[in-house]
């Protein structure tokens, strides 16, 4: 999911449980496309992969993810607007508040998709 805060989920991708998120983000990232200035997009260690990062950077944004404790050449991040990340998680925690979201009710991916939208 691609948020603004902690009420505005710009775009969504539905995944199988057992594949990794980076993969995804990445088709995410691709759909929503280049953006004009070099807003910040503030990423879980999930997505920290050089790939990602550099269709960020491709893309126009300024990645703000932290590196994996043991890569031989971290980079800097601005840890200010990485504690931002919070406000995004808050927007999923609020989602998952709604039993049908958390248990996943609807079986059929276009049910599940609507009732989020």
């Amino acid at each position: 999911m691609a948020a603004a805060d902690a009420r505005t989920a710009l775009k969504f991708l539905l995944s199988p449980g057992q594949d990794h998120d980076a993969s995804h983000g990445r088709e995410l990232l691709k759909r929503i496309g280049a953006v004009d200035g070099s807003p910040y997009l503030v990423m879980d260690r999930a997505y920290e992969g050089d790939q990602t990062r550099q269709l960020a950077l491709d893309l126009g944004y300024v990645p703000v993810v932290p590196p994996h404790p043991r890569r031989r050449a971290p980079w800097d991040y601005d840890k200010d607007i990485y504690r931002r990340r919070n406000e995004i998680e808050r927007l999923f925690c609020r989602l998952k508040a709604y039993r049908r979201v958390c248990t996943r009710f609807d079986k059929l991916d276009v049910m599940f998709s609507g009732f989020i939208t």
